[in-house]
């Protein structure tokens, strides 16, 4: 498997460990030796007990809850094989924590994704390798070549073969006017039609209006996105195509479940027959929601590490 006269090398944090032993499985490969744990007071640590001088080193870490420790792991690790003469450092990012903070919504706010880009940059990182940012201009604040994987894919496999032929009654929905771009590629790729749900408040302090924009009666929906955390604006979208929409059933996917808070409750209670996530954020407990189903991306990204190994296109993988 040598490309250019380098070894090859992957290392993991602890927030997805499992995913990073599917990636080295899938490239016949072992995870490399290294400790990353945490002193008494919190502080993290990481100890490196194989030579990586000269390699070329893949560190596989999402920034998922705990989000600051994740960070704190990654940027270490990077700064640990930084001082060990790694040849070129891989920061393997399949979730990438504080994306949603790509701007400034308000006076004042920071733009914490740029901080985030910034410091993974300065701990000595040379190129990024993530998968559905929330924003794709993240890619540009990141002064290091950047590579968003696309989920769709993924998922355009799965439903094709879950419904195979079978999708003439079937309609892809947008969850929100922001996501359509987003939706409306994914659909194309399924030869599905596009709905929108849009929703808005006529008045302060008042409930939320639902609109489905789209014909979606006596349709089987399903309802893409790039996230879910709450749940709150997926369940309500389900919601609004079967009460004001009069929709068959519903189906939902997304890329990253972070699934915060209240959110496999409100799953659970909703009228989404299934939720498929990627596992770019390690699994609940299986027993906690029967609705919620995981697809891998370890064959995708251990593709896209080898690729970027050998410096070919990584292009092949979107399509």
């Amino acid at each position: 498997m040598i490309a250019h006269g380098k070894d090859i090398k992957v290392f993991s944090g602890n927030a997805n460990r499992r995913l990073a032993d599917e990636i080295c499985e899938q490239m016949g490969t072992t995870l490399g030796k290294a400790e990353v744990g945490a002193f008494s007071d919190g502080e993290v640590y990481v100890s490196l007990f194989e030579t990586v001088r000269g390699s070329d080193v893949f560190v596989v870490q999402s920034t998922c809850n705990p989000v600051n420790n994740n960070l704190m792991e990654l940027l270490i690790i990077i700064d640990a094989l930084k001082r060990a003469s790694a040849g070129r450092i891989t920061a393997v990012i399949p979730y990438y924590g504080y994306a949603r903070q790509d701007r400034k919504a308000k006076a004042r706010d920071p733009i914490t994704a740029k901080l985030v880009a910034n410091m993974i940059t300065a701990a000595g990182a040379d190129r990024v390798l993530t998968m559905d940012l929330h924003a794709s201009q993240i890619q540009g604040f990141f002064d290091i070549p950047v590579d968003n994987l696309a989920g769709n894919p993924i998922f355009v496999d799965y439903y094709g073969k879950k419904f195979g032929s079978d999708c003439e009654n079937m309609i892809v929905v947008s969850p929100d006017v922001g996501s359509v771009s987003r939706a409306r590629a994914f659909a194309q790729k399924l030869h599905m039609n596009l709905a929108i749900v849009d929703k808005r408040r006529q008045k302060a302090n008042q409930c939320e209006v639902m609109n489905v924009i789209g014909d979606v009666r006596d349709k089987d929906c399903i309802i893409f996105d790039d996230m879910v955390d709450t749940g709150g604006s997926l369940c309500n979208a389900a919601q609004a195509l079967v009460e004001v929409g009069g929709a068959r059933s519903v189906h939902a996917c997304a890329s990253h479940g972070v699934l915060s808070g209240p959110a496999i409750d409100r799953i659970n209670e909703s009228v989404i027959q299934e939720l498929a996530l990627l596992d770019t954020i390690p699994a609940i407990d299986p027993n906690l929601s029967s609705k919620i189903k995981y697809l891998s991306v370890g064959p995708m990204f251990s593709d896209a590490i080898e690729r970027i190994y050998q410096e070919i296109s990584i292009s092949k993988l979107f399509r």
